[in-house]
């Protein structure tokens, strides 16, 4: 029979981000069919069916560990694309998943230069034969569809001059903009206290005219120059005031598009916590993948100073087999 250090490895190497192949090949390879039964009957992987005194996988196990397998598969094939199909792929795969991975869209408008996306725009038409704006603007249903068109479409400048003049005036645009979103906001809940009705099609960030010009066409330098002078006149940094989840896309354009580093290490550390779901277990993938040749030193740097932690150390407690250790590889090319 299976014994309890077996049983224990084995449950190990189905945990987590990844599965651990060799744990499986060592020690259910060499199974007789008595062993296999214990496991069944000792693992929380399996039920009994009581009708035919049988232990069942547990469905939603086996849908998940079945993803777990493919991680490492999909890791080296996105690995092995061209970087203009591989975004072209995650862009399409983002507007087909909805709005819970429409951060896609902004990671990829806003962390890759304008040739890159230009190129990705390239790409997308030879394999999908329609354009990145059309499917985002057809297939986006919210009223975040505006301002991610018009994010997929950009060609910024990405030279060296800033004019502080505009950058000034574009903050102080963005000042009075959410200014008069929190008074709208003050309206709307006096109203409610004194029986009155909200104002259907009111209009918010999403929609104002300065907001999405600024955040969707300015160069990345001229957005830092933006942010540092809205700080000084706020007392608070630009991504602050958009906390409110209505608001997401935007403030994950800011913090593309002025902090990347200090984003993708968001993304994954939540990627690298226990019990997250495949989409955000997708995410360790994408961002390692795309970032290993760009910015990863940065990336690993910003890591450790913020969770007090090596990336490859978190990596290390959480992933299995083969995914892990190519994930390893590509995270030590960063250096």
């Amino acid at each position: 029979m299976a014994t309890p250090n077996q049983i224990q490895s084995l449950t190990k190497a189905f945990q987590g981000v990844g599965v651990d192949e060799n744990t499986l090949i060592t020690i259910m390879g060499k199974w007789q069919p008595g062993e296999a039964n214990t496991f069944r009957k000792e693992s929380n992987f399996f039920e009994k069916d009581t009708q035919h005194l049988i232990y069942l996988w547990k469905q939603g196990d086996v849908i998940r560990i079945k993803k777990e397998f493919l991680l490492f598969k999909n890791a080296v094939i996105l690995w092995m694309m061209h970087p203009w199909e591989r975004d072209a792929r995650l862009l399409k795969k983002a507007i087909n998943d909805g709005p819970q991975s429409y951060n896609v869209l902004v990671e990829i408008a806003c962390t890759r230069s304008s040739d890159q996306l230009l190129g990705a725009r390239k790409a997308y038409h030879s394999l999908f034969d329609s354009s990145i704006e059309e499917d985002t603007s057809s297939q986006v249903k919210s009223n975040e569809r505006k301002f991610l068109v018009c994010l997929v479409s950009v060609y910024r400048y990405e030279g060296t001059m800033v004019n502080n003049e505009v950058a000034t005036f574009d903050a102080l645009a963005l000042v009075d903009a959410i200014t008069s979103e929190i008074r709208n906001q003050i309206d709307v809940l006096r109203r409610g206290l004194h029986g009155g009705k909200n104002v259907e099609g009111e209009k918010s960030l999403l929609d104002n005219d300065d907001v999405l010009k600024i955040l969707t066409t300015r160069s990345k330098r001229h957005l830092m120059a933006v942010c540092e002078v809205y700080k000084r006149y706020a007392r608070r940094n630009l991504d602050e005031d958009f906390e409110d989840p209505k608001y997401t896309r935007l403030k994950e354009t800011i913090q593309c598009l002025c902090a990347p580093q200090k984003y993708f290490t968001k993304v994954l550390d939540t990627a690298l916590k226990n019990g997250v779901n495949t989409r955000v277990n997708k995410a360790l993938t994408r961002v390692i993948v795309t970032r290993t040749d760009i910015d990863m030193k940065k990336i690993k740097e910003e890591f450790q100073n913020q969770y007090g932690v090596e990336l490859s150390k978190k990596i290390e407690e959480i992933a299995n087999g083969n995914y892990k250790d190519f994930l390893l590889t590509l995270v030590k090319r960063g250096n």
